[in-house]
Protein backbone atom coordinates (compact mmCIF):
# COMPACT_ATOMS: atom_id res chain seq x y z
CA UNK A 1 0.00 0.00 0.00
CA UNK A 2 1.27 3.46 -0.94
CA UNK A 3 -0.51 6.44 0.64
CA UNK A 4 0.33 9.58 -1.30
CA UNK A 5 1.09 12.66 0.77
CA UNK A 6 -1.62 15.29 1.30
CA UNK A 7 -0.42 18.87 1.81
CA UNK A 8 -3.73 20.68 2.33
CA UNK A 9 -7.19 19.76 3.54
CA UNK A 10 -9.83 19.09 2.40
CA UNK A 11 -8.11 17.19 -0.38
CA UNK A 12 -8.27 13.99 -2.42
CA UNK A 13 -6.19 11.12 -1.04
CA UNK A 14 -4.62 8.77 -3.57
CA UNK A 15 -3.95 5.20 -2.48
CA UNK A 16 -1.95 2.81 -4.69
CA UNK A 17 -2.09 -0.95 -4.26
CA UNK A 18 1.02 -2.72 -5.58
CA UNK A 19 0.50 -6.41 -6.36
CA UNK A 20 3.20 -9.00 -6.99
CA UNK A 21 3.46 -12.29 -8.82
CA UNK A 22 1.00 -14.68 -7.24
CA UNK A 23 -1.32 -12.00 -5.84
CA UNK A 24 -4.87 -13.15 -6.58
CA UNK A 25 -7.25 -10.87 -8.51
CA UNK A 26 -10.31 -9.50 -6.75
CA UNK A 27 -11.81 -6.44 -5.13
CA UNK A 28 -10.21 -4.65 -2.20
CA UNK A 29 -12.53 -2.53 -0.05
CA UNK A 30 -10.72 0.60 1.14
CA UNK A 31 -11.92 3.25 3.58
CA UNK A 32 -10.50 6.10 5.66
CA UNK A 33 -11.68 7.15 9.11
CA UNK A 34 -10.87 9.85 11.67
CA UNK A 35 -12.01 9.73 15.29
CA UNK A 36 -13.59 6.36 14.55
CA UNK A 37 -15.93 7.84 11.92
CA UNK A 38 -15.56 6.62 8.32
CA UNK A 39 -15.51 9.56 5.93
CA UNK A 40 -14.86 7.93 2.54
CA UNK A 41 -14.93 4.51 0.90
CA UNK A 42 -13.86 3.09 -2.43
CA UNK A 43 -13.22 -0.26 -4.10
CA UNK A 44 -9.95 -1.08 -5.85
CA UNK A 45 -10.30 -3.84 -8.44
CA UNK A 46 -7.09 -5.89 -8.65
CA UNK A 47 -6.30 -7.56 -11.95
CA UNK A 48 -4.52 -10.83 -12.64
CA UNK A 49 -1.34 -9.06 -13.79
CA UNK A 50 0.99 -7.61 -11.14
CA UNK A 51 1.31 -3.86 -11.00
CA UNK A 52 -0.17 -0.71 -9.49
CA UNK A 53 -3.91 -0.26 -8.97
CA UNK A 54 -5.13 3.13 -7.76
CA UNK A 55 -8.02 4.28 -5.61
CA UNK A 56 -9.10 7.77 -4.59
CA UNK A 57 -10.53 8.80 -1.24
CA UNK A 58 -10.94 12.14 0.52
CA UNK A 59 -9.71 13.61 3.79
CA UNK A 60 -11.25 16.76 5.22
CA UNK A 61 -9.06 17.71 8.19
CA UNK A 62 -5.51 17.31 9.51
CA UNK A 63 -4.70 14.86 12.26
CA UNK A 64 -4.54 11.10 12.85
CA UNK A 65 -6.38 8.92 10.32
CA UNK A 66 -6.80 5.20 9.73
CA UNK A 67 -6.83 3.43 6.37
CA UNK A 68 -8.74 0.14 6.44
CA UNK A 69 -8.54 -2.61 3.83
CA UNK A 70 -10.57 -5.76 3.46
CA UNK A 71 -11.14 -8.42 0.83
CA UNK A 72 -14.36 -9.46 2.52
CA UNK A 73 -13.03 -12.77 3.83
CA UNK A 74 -11.58 -11.79 7.19
CA UNK A 75 -10.94 -8.92 9.58
CA UNK A 76 -10.01 -5.62 7.98
CA UNK A 77 -6.40 -4.53 8.07
CA UNK A 78 -5.93 -1.03 9.49
CA UNK A 79 -3.01 1.29 8.79
CA UNK A 80 -2.63 4.48 10.88
CA UNK A 81 -1.30 7.58 9.12
CA UNK A 82 -1.12 11.31 9.73
CA UNK A 83 -2.49 14.12 7.58
CA UNK A 84 -0.19 17.08 8.33
CA UNK A 85 -1.41 20.57 9.17
CA UNK A 86 0.01 23.87 8.00
CA UNK A 87 1.70 25.06 11.18
CA UNK A 88 3.12 28.58 11.44
CA UNK A 89 6.42 28.46 13.40
CA UNK A 90 7.05 31.07 16.10
CA UNK A 91 9.82 32.82 14.17
CA UNK A 92 7.46 33.30 11.21
CA UNK A 93 4.81 34.76 13.50
CA UNK A 94 7.42 37.11 14.98
CA UNK A 95 8.70 38.19 11.56
CA UNK A 96 5.37 38.92 9.91
CA UNK A 97 3.79 40.19 13.13
CA UNK A 98 6.68 42.56 13.64
CA UNK A 99 6.38 44.05 10.15
CA UNK A 100 2.61 44.39 10.49
CA UNK A 101 3.05 46.11 13.86
CA UNK A 102 5.73 48.38 12.39
CA UNK A 103 3.30 49.45 9.65
CA UNK A 104 0.58 50.17 12.19
CA UNK A 105 2.94 52.18 14.40
CA UNK A 106 4.21 54.10 11.37
CA UNK A 107 0.67 55.04 10.36
CA UNK A 108 -0.06 56.08 13.94
CA UNK A 109 3.12 58.19 14.06
CA UNK A 110 2.05 60.03 10.87
CA UNK A 111 -1.41 60.72 12.25
CA UNK A 112 0.00 61.97 15.58
CA UNK A 113 2.60 64.11 13.84
CA UNK A 114 -0.03 65.80 11.66
CA UNK A 115 -2.73 66.36 14.28
CA UNK A 116 -0.80 66.74 17.54
CA UNK A 117 0.13 70.24 18.70
CA UNK A 118 3.53 68.94 19.68
CA UNK A 119 5.31 66.86 17.10
CA UNK A 120 7.35 65.29 19.88
CA UNK A 121 4.36 63.08 20.62
CA UNK A 122 5.02 61.33 17.33
CA UNK A 123 8.25 59.96 18.77
CA UNK A 124 6.27 57.51 20.92
CA UNK A 125 4.73 55.49 18.03
CA UNK A 126 7.99 56.00 16.11
CA UNK A 127 9.73 54.12 18.91
CA UNK A 128 7.16 51.38 18.44
CA UNK A 129 8.11 51.23 14.76
CA UNK A 130 11.76 50.70 15.66
CA UNK A 131 10.91 48.04 18.26
CA UNK A 132 8.58 46.17 15.89
CA UNK A 133 11.18 46.17 13.09
CA UNK A 134 13.78 44.87 15.55
CA UNK A 135 11.48 41.98 16.50
CA UNK A 136 10.81 41.17 12.83
CA UNK A 137 14.48 41.24 11.84
CA UNK A 138 15.45 39.13 14.87
CA UNK A 139 12.82 36.53 13.97
CA UNK A 140 14.05 36.39 10.38
CA UNK A 141 17.69 35.98 11.45
CA UNK A 142 16.84 33.22 13.93
CA UNK A 143 14.70 31.30 11.43
CA UNK A 144 17.68 29.40 10.01
CA UNK A 145 18.80 28.14 13.43
CA UNK A 146 15.36 27.43 14.93
CA UNK A 147 14.89 23.64 15.16
CA UNK A 148 11.66 22.14 13.85
CA UNK A 149 9.18 20.82 16.40
CA UNK A 150 8.95 17.09 17.20
CA UNK A 151 7.05 15.44 14.36
CA UNK A 152 3.64 14.01 15.34
CA UNK A 153 3.49 10.36 14.41
CA UNK A 154 7.24 9.80 14.77
CA UNK A 155 8.42 11.53 17.97
CA UNK A 156 5.08 12.71 19.32
CA UNK A 157 1.90 10.69 19.61
CA UNK A 158 -0.33 11.53 16.59
CA UNK A 159 -3.14 13.32 18.41
CA UNK A 160 -5.14 16.14 16.85
CA UNK A 161 -3.59 18.68 19.25
CA UNK A 162 -0.04 17.53 18.47
CA UNK A 163 -0.66 17.65 14.71
CA UNK A 164 -2.18 21.13 14.71
CA UNK A 165 0.23 22.61 17.31
CA UNK A 166 3.38 20.50 17.71
CA UNK A 167 5.22 23.49 19.25
CA UNK A 168 3.11 23.09 22.38
CA UNK A 169 5.15 19.95 23.17
CA UNK A 170 8.43 21.11 21.67
CA UNK A 171 10.15 21.32 25.06
CA UNK A 172 9.53 17.69 26.02
CA UNK A 173 12.63 15.59 26.63
CA UNK A 174 13.12 12.19 24.99
CA UNK A 175 12.23 10.56 28.31
CA UNK A 176 8.73 11.97 28.08
CA UNK A 177 7.90 10.02 24.92
CA UNK A 178 10.23 7.01 25.22
CA UNK A 179 8.80 3.51 25.10
CA UNK A 180 10.00 0.27 26.75
CA UNK A 181 10.66 -2.92 24.77
CA UNK A 182 7.84 -4.92 23.20
CA UNK A 183 6.83 -8.45 24.20
CA UNK A 184 5.82 -10.82 21.38
CA UNK A 185 3.43 -13.78 21.61
CA UNK A 186 2.83 -15.88 18.49
CA UNK A 187 -0.16 -18.19 18.09
CA UNK A 188 -0.94 -20.47 15.14
CA UNK A 189 -4.59 -20.59 14.06
CA UNK A 190 -5.35 -22.65 10.94
CA UNK A 191 -3.55 -20.99 8.02
CA UNK A 192 -2.54 -17.78 9.81
CA UNK A 193 -0.41 -16.53 12.65
CA UNK A 194 -1.68 -14.19 15.33
CA UNK A 195 0.87 -11.82 16.80
CA UNK A 196 0.20 -10.10 20.12
CA UNK A 197 2.42 -7.13 20.90
CA UNK A 198 2.34 -5.89 24.49
CA UNK A 199 4.20 -3.21 26.40
CA UNK A 200 7.10 -4.55 28.43
CA UNK A 201 6.24 -2.31 31.39
CA UNK A 202 2.44 -2.26 31.53
CA UNK A 203 1.36 -5.37 29.59
CA UNK A 204 -1.04 -3.26 27.54
CA UNK A 205 -1.39 -3.68 23.76
CA UNK A 206 1.22 -1.78 21.80
CA UNK A 207 -0.30 0.63 19.28
CA UNK A 208 2.51 3.09 18.59
CA UNK A 209 4.50 1.30 15.89
CA UNK A 210 6.09 3.41 13.17
CA UNK A 211 6.30 2.58 9.50
CA UNK A 212 9.82 1.17 9.30
CA UNK A 213 11.18 0.43 5.82
CA UNK A 214 7.64 0.59 4.38
CA UNK A 215 6.04 -1.79 6.90
CA UNK A 216 4.81 -1.77 10.48
CA UNK A 217 6.24 -5.23 11.22
CA UNK A 218 8.86 -7.23 9.31
CA UNK A 219 8.29 -10.87 10.21
CA UNK A 220 10.89 -13.47 9.29
CA UNK A 221 9.92 -17.15 9.52
CA UNK A 222 12.42 -19.97 9.05
CA UNK A 223 10.93 -23.42 8.54
CA UNK A 224 12.34 -26.58 10.13
CA UNK A 225 14.28 -27.33 6.92
CA UNK A 226 15.49 -23.75 6.37
CA UNK A 227 12.93 -22.19 4.04
CA UNK A 228 12.65 -18.43 4.66
CA UNK A 229 9.48 -16.31 4.55
CA UNK A 230 9.76 -12.53 4.82
CA UNK A 231 6.20 -11.42 5.62
CA UNK A 232 4.45 -8.27 6.77
CA UNK A 233 1.54 -8.84 9.15
CA UNK A 234 -1.50 -6.59 8.90
CA UNK A 235 -2.81 -4.63 11.85
CA UNK A 236 -6.38 -5.59 12.77
CA UNK A 237 -6.44 -3.82 16.14
CA UNK A 238 -4.20 -2.33 18.85
CA UNK A 239 -1.32 -4.77 19.34
CA UNK A 240 -3.09 -7.36 17.16
CA UNK A 241 -1.41 -8.39 13.90
CA UNK A 242 -2.26 -11.26 11.53
CA UNK A 243 -0.44 -12.92 8.67
CA UNK A 244 -1.18 -15.93 6.51
CA UNK A 245 1.41 -18.64 5.98
CA UNK A 246 1.09 -20.37 2.64
CA UNK A 247 1.79 -24.12 2.49
CA UNK A 248 3.77 -24.50 5.74
CA UNK A 249 5.96 -27.40 6.78
CA UNK A 250 5.10 -29.35 9.88
CA UNK A 251 7.32 -28.54 12.85
CA UNK A 252 8.81 -25.68 14.80
CA UNK A 253 9.45 -22.41 13.01
CA UNK A 254 11.94 -19.79 14.16
CA UNK A 255 10.30 -16.36 14.35
CA UNK A 256 11.84 -12.88 14.37
CA UNK A 257 9.87 -9.63 14.24
CA UNK A 258 11.60 -6.35 13.46
CA UNK A 259 9.69 -3.19 14.32
CA UNK A 260 10.15 0.43 15.33
CA UNK A 261 8.31 1.96 18.28
CA UNK A 262 7.71 5.67 18.72
CA UNK A 263 10.42 6.86 21.07
CA UNK A 264 11.79 3.34 21.47
CA UNK A 265 13.84 2.86 18.31
CA UNK A 266 14.12 -0.28 16.18
CA UNK A 267 13.61 -3.54 18.07
CA UNK A 268 14.05 -7.21 17.17
CA UNK A 269 11.95 -9.70 19.11
CA UNK A 270 12.27 -13.46 18.64
CA UNK A 271 10.11 -16.48 19.34
CA UNK A 272 9.11 -19.89 17.96
CA UNK A 273 5.82 -21.36 16.79
CA UNK A 274 4.66 -24.86 15.90
CA UNK A 275 2.83 -25.22 12.59
CA UNK A 276 0.97 -28.07 10.96
CA UNK A 277 1.42 -28.61 7.26
CA UNK A 278 2.30 -30.93 4.42
CA UNK A 279 4.91 -28.95 2.49
CA UNK A 280 8.05 -30.83 1.53
CA UNK A 281 11.37 -29.94 3.12
CA UNK A 282 13.58 -27.39 1.44
CA UNK A 283 16.83 -28.73 -0.01
CA UNK A 284 20.07 -27.87 1.73
CA UNK A 285 21.23 -24.58 0.17
CA UNK A 286 24.59 -24.57 -1.62
CA UNK A 287 27.42 -22.21 -0.90
CA UNK A 288 28.21 -19.18 -3.05
CA UNK A 289 28.11 -19.74 -6.77
CA UNK A 290 25.74 -19.69 -9.73
CA UNK A 291 22.18 -20.94 -9.35
CA UNK A 292 18.75 -20.47 -10.90
CA UNK A 293 15.95 -19.07 -8.73
CA UNK A 294 12.42 -18.93 -10.14
CA UNK A 295 13.80 -18.95 -13.66
CA UNK A 296 16.35 -16.19 -12.93
CA UNK A 297 20.07 -16.88 -13.14
CA UNK A 298 21.94 -15.47 -10.14
CA UNK A 299 25.69 -15.39 -9.52
CA UNK A 300 26.42 -15.19 -5.79
CA UNK A 301 29.89 -14.34 -4.52
CA UNK A 302 31.28 -13.83 -1.02
CA UNK A 303 34.48 -11.86 -0.58
CA UNK A 304 37.22 -12.86 1.83
CA UNK A 305 38.11 -10.55 4.64
CA UNK A 306 36.46 -8.49 7.35
CA UNK A 307 34.06 -6.84 6.75
CA UNK A 308 32.60 -9.33 4.28
CA UNK A 309 30.97 -8.32 1.00
CA UNK A 310 28.20 -10.53 -0.38
CA UNK A 311 27.16 -9.77 -3.97
CA UNK A 312 24.43 -11.19 -6.19
CA UNK A 313 24.54 -10.50 -9.92
CA UNK A 314 21.28 -10.65 -11.85
CA UNK A 315 20.98 -10.98 -15.63
CA UNK A 316 19.86 -7.39 -16.34
CA UNK A 317 19.54 -3.89 -14.94
CA UNK A 318 15.83 -4.26 -14.27
CA UNK A 319 15.57 -4.73 -10.51
CA UNK A 320 12.73 -3.00 -8.69
CA UNK A 321 12.86 -1.47 -5.22
CA UNK A 322 11.23 -3.64 -2.58
CA UNK A 323 10.30 -2.10 0.76
CA UNK A 324 12.35 0.95 -0.15
CA UNK A 325 15.55 -1.05 -0.68
CA UNK A 326 17.43 -2.55 -3.59
CA UNK A 327 17.88 -5.81 -1.68
CA UNK A 328 17.53 -7.50 1.69
CA UNK A 329 19.87 -9.99 3.34
CA UNK A 330 18.82 -12.16 6.31
CA UNK A 331 21.64 -13.84 8.27
CA UNK A 332 21.38 -16.43 11.06
CA UNK A 333 24.10 -18.36 12.82
CA UNK A 334 26.47 -19.70 13.73
CA UNK A 335 24.66 -22.98 14.42
CA UNK A 336 24.68 -26.73 13.95
CA UNK A 337 21.91 -29.27 13.57
CA UNK A 338 18.53 -28.83 11.89
CA UNK A 339 17.95 -25.51 10.15
CA UNK A 340 14.80 -24.49 12.01
CA UNK A 341 16.13 -25.48 15.42
CA UNK A 342 19.50 -23.93 14.67
CA UNK A 343 17.93 -20.65 13.54
CA UNK A 344 15.79 -20.50 16.68
CA UNK A 345 18.87 -20.88 18.87
CA UNK A 346 21.29 -18.91 16.69
CA UNK A 347 22.93 -16.05 18.62
CA UNK A 348 23.01 -13.85 15.50
CA UNK A 349 20.01 -12.62 13.55
CA UNK A 350 20.83 -9.86 11.12
CA UNK A 351 18.80 -7.95 8.55
CA UNK A 352 21.11 -6.11 6.13
CA UNK A 353 20.07 -3.77 3.33
CA UNK A 354 21.46 -2.89 -0.08
CA UNK A 355 20.57 0.77 -0.44
CA UNK A 356 19.11 2.39 -3.55
CA UNK A 357 21.55 4.83 -5.14
CA UNK A 358 20.55 8.38 -4.11
CA UNK A 359 19.07 10.73 -6.68
CA UNK A 360 19.80 14.45 -6.42
CA UNK A 361 16.74 16.41 -5.40
CA UNK A 362 14.70 13.31 -4.54
CA UNK A 363 14.11 12.85 -0.82
CA UNK A 364 11.69 9.91 -0.92
CA UNK A 365 12.84 6.44 -1.86
CA UNK A 366 11.20 5.08 -5.03
CA UNK A 367 8.69 2.23 -5.00
CA UNK A 368 8.01 -0.68 -7.36
CA UNK A 369 6.85 1.62 -10.13
CA UNK A 370 10.52 2.42 -10.85
CA UNK A 371 12.72 -0.36 -12.25
CA UNK A 372 16.22 0.53 -13.38
CA UNK A 373 18.64 -0.92 -10.84
CA UNK A 374 21.22 -3.66 -10.78
CA UNK A 375 22.51 -5.94 -12.07
CA UNK A 376 24.68 -6.17 -8.91
CA UNK A 377 23.20 -6.17 -5.41
CA UNK A 378 25.91 -5.92 -2.76
CA UNK A 379 25.81 -6.16 1.04
CA UNK A 380 28.53 -5.50 3.60
CA UNK A 381 28.49 -7.35 6.91
CA UNK A 382 30.95 -8.28 9.62
CA UNK A 383 30.50 -11.78 11.06
CA UNK A 384 31.08 -11.62 14.80
CA UNK A 385 32.09 -15.26 15.29
CA UNK A 386 33.35 -18.15 13.16
CA UNK A 387 31.05 -20.99 12.15
CA UNK A 388 28.36 -21.87 9.63
CA UNK A 389 25.77 -19.27 8.74
CA UNK A 390 22.64 -19.50 6.65
CA UNK A 391 21.88 -16.46 4.52
CA UNK A 392 18.95 -15.47 2.32
CA UNK A 393 19.29 -12.68 -0.22
CA UNK A 394 16.10 -11.08 -1.54
CA UNK A 395 15.50 -8.75 -4.48
CA UNK A 396 12.53 -7.91 -6.71
CA UNK A 397 12.35 -8.36 -10.45
CA UNK A 398 9.23 -8.21 -12.59
CA UNK A 399 7.04 -7.78 -9.48
CA UNK A 400 8.40 -11.08 -8.18
CA UNK A 401 10.43 -11.24 -4.97
CA UNK A 402 13.35 -13.62 -5.52
CA UNK A 403 14.91 -15.38 -2.52
CA UNK A 404 18.43 -16.76 -2.93
CA UNK A 405 19.48 -19.09 -0.07
CA UNK A 406 23.10 -19.96 0.65
CA UNK A 407 25.46 -21.27 3.32
CA UNK A 408 28.51 -19.29 4.36
CA UNK A 409 31.34 -20.88 6.37
CA UNK A 410 33.25 -18.28 8.36
CA UNK A 411 36.70 -19.51 9.40
CA UNK A 412 38.31 -18.73 12.73
CA UNK A 413 40.21 -15.85 11.15
CA UNK A 414 36.87 -14.11 10.60
CA UNK A 415 37.02 -14.16 6.79
CA UNK A 416 33.81 -15.17 4.96
CA UNK A 417 34.25 -17.83 2.34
Amino acid sequence: MIIRRVDTTPSPLRVDVVTHRGSPPGTLHVAVAADGITSARTDVVLGAEPGVYAGNLRVDKPGPWTLSLSDGTGPAATIPFVVPARVVPPWEKATYGGFVAAGAFLLLALVVGVRAKRTAYALIPAGGVVAAIAVAVTGALLSASTPPPPAPGSRLDPTFDNVTDPYANAQLSTVDYSRPPVNLAVEAARDELKLRLTDGATGRPVDDLLVHDNALVHLVLISPSGRLSHLHPVRVGPGDYRVRVADPEAGTYAVAAELARRGGGVQLVRSTVDLKGTASSAPEPPGPGPRTVDGTSVELTVSQGTPTTITARFPAQDLQPWLGMLGHLIITGPFTGAAGEGAAKAPTWAHVHAMIPPVAGQADRPDETVAAYGPDVSFTYTFAAPGRYRIWLQAERGYRVLTVPAVVDVPTTGAGR
